[in-house]
């Protein structure tokens, strides 16, 4: 290597310093500096010239991330990954720049998240000279599934023979060990008894006995995910998504979940992978309560985005409700995000409705009258265990346009008007606003998947024959083109508002239960824009002076397009209404 410059030197000494950090209660047979030397080769980074800048924002207002399978969209005689760019050509109009494509590896369960092979592309979906073509024509966001990989995975082979890469690639533990604090997601025994080449091995199954953690006490495995980020890099992915990230290292004693190892190795993933390209992304994957939550954007030097895990249950909540007291309580506590990080705001996902974000902000009742009110719209409900032995809810799993189909008294007419107030609020929240391809498409809840995988999680997961697709979107009258089209125009709104950058500032309004709303302005205080939406069955009447609109301005409605007199006394918003009051 030829470490000839500041910034190489620079890049060495970080490196060194997060190993030293992450392994300093362990016994390596190597030392940092071979590690970090090591490191810096399989990442390509022996010529770095440039410390990479912090606190800078590389989104903008008119950045829309789009989540999908591989194979959610399927036509005859054409791979899927091909099917899903022609749809982004064909009918996205420039509203969506970012594809979050789920993992799209051989896998063996869990839709994609027991990966087999990270090197390379499910020969189902297609090749990576797909993902590269659909790279250069979007920014692309990939899985980086850390914690766990397939027991059929040829490391987890090499495990059970205890012989090449792999051998000691698996975290284990005894059955004596104390394990009794260790938060899970899932109900399994978190311990698999293996018969190996040296005897029984217990590996440890956070997820499910086909998802075997992996060991990051062995550098090895470090070096390993080194080698897939680069490639990963060099097949056109830009925003890493770490999945499950948060439990990531093990401690028998402990909780297992977030400890200080876990967080350097984010603080040395974003060292390296910023400077291999100063414009890539790292998002956290950490379906947990708030505050901890909170804690992966670090210094501005672990994530770039977080989840904003808290907004799906609270947005569905206050919707189902008509009110937003608990969605303004915790917007008012969420602090700003530093330049260099933003928030990732969502209403659905592949996954369900997460409910330990919402541990401390919602009251038991409540979360039970969420939790019924969703099972009345044909959702299911995934547990998770608890140290006593004992099962929780641990995420409601429901298709988000039947979940908004009325009220906790039961449907009602406005199920259209209530999905898109939803995502009308989402979109003008700090932060990049992400849709799931479901909620653009308003798909329902999907029964007959449900029964054929006996996977609560696949209510949600439908798949569609794209010609039938583009027979919905094509029909006027048609409730997917319909919310599709709706959707599409309110992107294409934000787009244009400087007040809408992800980073503008953000207050809470205080305007009734009923009414939910907040100000944004963009940092030069030359826009100013009011997002109000009415989240009740009713018509509210908004008194203007409660918003103090400035007399001298000239306002208006931007999604209405109708302009609004400051020197009026009230504006009347219809149910489910939203208003994006601007002043330019």
């Amino acid at each position: 290597m030829n470490p000839a410059n500041p910034a190489f030197e620079q890049l060495k000494q970080r490196l060194y310093d997060h190993l030293q950090l992450i392994y300093q209660d362990i016994e390596l047979n190597t030392s940092y500096e071979e590690i970090a030397d090591e490191l810096i080769h399989l990442m390509h980074l022996a010529n770095v010239r440039k410390i990479p800048p912090q606190h800078q924002n590389h989104w903008n207002q008119a950045d829309t991330v789009m989540i999908t399978y591989g194979d959610t969209l399927l036509r005859d005689n054409e791979k899927p990954l091909q099917t899903l760019l022609h749809f982004l050509d064909n009918h996205n109009n420039g509203c969506i720049n970012t594809v979050h494509i789920l993992p799209f590896f051989p896998y063996s369960s869990d839709d994609g998240f027991a990966v087999i092979d990270f090197s390379s592309v499910n020969e189902a979906l297609g090749s990576w000279l797909d993902i590269q073509h659909i790279a250069s024509h979007y920014r692309l966001m990939s899985d980086l599934v850390i914690n766990h990989c397939s027991s059929r995975s040829i490391w987890f082979e090499n495990f059970i023979k205890q012989e090449g890469p792999g051998k000691d690639y698996f975290f284990t533990a005894s059955p004596d060990d104390d394990l009794s604090e260790v938060v899970r997601p899932r109900t399994n025994p978190l311990l698999r008894e293996i018969p190996t080449a040296n005897g029984i091995k217990y590996v440890w199954c956070t997820f499910s006995h086909d998802q075997v953690d992996l060991d990051f006490r062995n550098p090895e495995v470090l070096k390993q995910f080194a080698r897939i980020i680069r490639l990963y890099m060099d097949m056109g992915v830009r925003i890493f998504r770490l999945d499950a990230i948060a439990f990531l290292w093990k401690i028998p004693g402990t909780n297992c979940l977030n400890l200080p190892q876990t967080h350097e190795v984010v603080r040395l993933l974003r060292t390296l992978i910023e400077h291999a390209d100063n414009d890539a992304i790292i998002i956290t994957e950490t379906n947990i309560p708030n505050r901890e939550n909170l804690a992966y954007f670090g210094n501005n030097n672990e994530a770039h985005w977080i989840y904003n895990f808290s907004l799906p249950p609270l947005l569905v909540n206050a919707l189902i409700t008509g009110s937003s007291f608990h969605l303004k309580q915790w917007l008012m506590a969420m602090p700003p995000a530093q330049n260099g990080t933003t928030y990732f705001n969502f209403i659905a996902s592949h996954d369900g409705i997460g409910l330990r974000p919402v541990e401390g902000l919602l009251s038991d009742d409540e979360e039970q009258q969420l939790i019924h009110t969703m099972q009345k719209f044909g959702g299911r409900i995934s547990w998770r265990a608890l140290d006593d032995g004992q099962s929780k809810p641990y995420e409601v799993n429901i298709a988000l346009y039947d979940a908004l189909q009325g009220t906790v008294d039961g449907p009602d007419e406005f199920q259209q008007q209530r999905f898109i107030c939803a995502h009308a609020i989402v979109l003008g929240l700090e932060g990049v606003p992400a849709f799931y391809i479901h909620s653009l498409l308003a798909t329902g809840n999907d029964y007959k998947r449900l029964e054929h995988t006996g996977q609560n999680r696949s209510i949600n997961r439908h798949q569609w024959q794209y010609d039938e697709l583009q027979q919905q979107l094509a029909d006027a009258n048609s409730h997917h083109a319909q919310v599709f089209n709706a959707l599409k125009r309110l992107l294409k709104i934000r787009s244009k508002q400087p007040a809408l950058h992800p980073n503008a500032t953000q207050f809470t309004l205080h305007l009734g239960d009923e009414i939910f709303a907040f100000w944004r302005q963009c940092p030069n205080r030359r826009q100013s824009l009011f997002c109000i939406s009415n989240i009740s069955t009713s018509v509210q009447t908004l008194p203007l002076s409660s918003i103090n609109l400035i007399c001298t301005d000239s306002w208006h409605d931007l999604i209405g397009d109708t302009p609004i007199d400051p020197q009026a006394e009230s504006l009347n918003i219809a149910p489910y209404q939203t208003l994006w009051i601007s002043n330019c």
